[in-house]
């Protein structure tokens, strides 16, 4: 899936990578080729998938994004600005026809003993607005739109029920049982697919970087 082109940045003999992983997150577009100043670095990405991270020296890049298999007409033509030991994700948002890239940071914070770090990236490009909470109510993020990228969340390690709410309303648009928060591990949480039709709404829980 991952090309590495086995690039570092190096600051007196000291080797300080940035890394950054590639998402599909564009429900109605095919699989993806990306390439990075020219280099292949995710090759027939699917809708929903993930690269692994991918080390870069810090600067700007250009990404061209093709319909797997073709190096003709890019979906995506755009820049990428890469800072020194950081980590990002990049995710495709969008239906086809408007499609964009995304940057997400996914640079870690301090942690708190015993704890664990989790952030939210709504990228349902026809869902509305909507509050992430637990089965009680309990709201972890509220009013969040298409393409916000939430603050960072302490919590404590457990396995969580997400649920998608309409924003400030009591109206579940999606239960997901089962996302297992590890100790002392950063995740996001990405909601894609479209709301009311095909693919359907759901919720993708990722490992950060900064948790390896």
């Amino acid at each position: 899936m991952m090309y590495n082109p086995y690039m570092q940045y190096s600051y007196q003999n000291i080797v300080i990578p940035s890394y950054v992983r590639i998402l599909h997150a564009s429900p109605d577009a095919p699989p993806v080729d990306v390439y990075a100043s020219g280099k292949l670095i995710a090759k027939n990405l699917k809708y929903k998938q993930f690269t692994e991270y991918l080390p870069l020296i810090p600067g700007k890049y250009s990404i061209l994004v093709y319909p797997a298999g073709t190096t003709t007409t890019p979906v995506i033509n755009t820049s990428l600005d890469v800072m020194p030991n950081s980590d990002y994700t990049v995710a495709a948002t969008g239906l086809l026809k408007n499609i964009k890239p995304l940057v997400i940071p996914d640079t870690a914070s301090a942690m708190m003993p015993g704890m664990s770090q989790l952030k939210f990236v709504h990228l349902s490009p026809n869902a509305p607005m909507v509050d992430v909470t637990l089965p009680d109510g309990t709201i972890l993020f509220r009013n969040v739109e298409f393409k916000e990228i939430t603050p960072n969340l302490i919590i404590p390690p457990a396995n969580y029920t997400i649920q998608l709410r309409l924003a400030g309303t009591d109206k579940v648009a999606l239960n997901a049982p089962n996302q297992l928060v590890k100790l002392n591990r950063y995740y996001t949480i990405y909601a894609v697919g479209l709301a009311g039709d095909t693919p359907p709404l759901q919720i993708l829980t990722a490992l950060d970087k900064s948790s390896y």
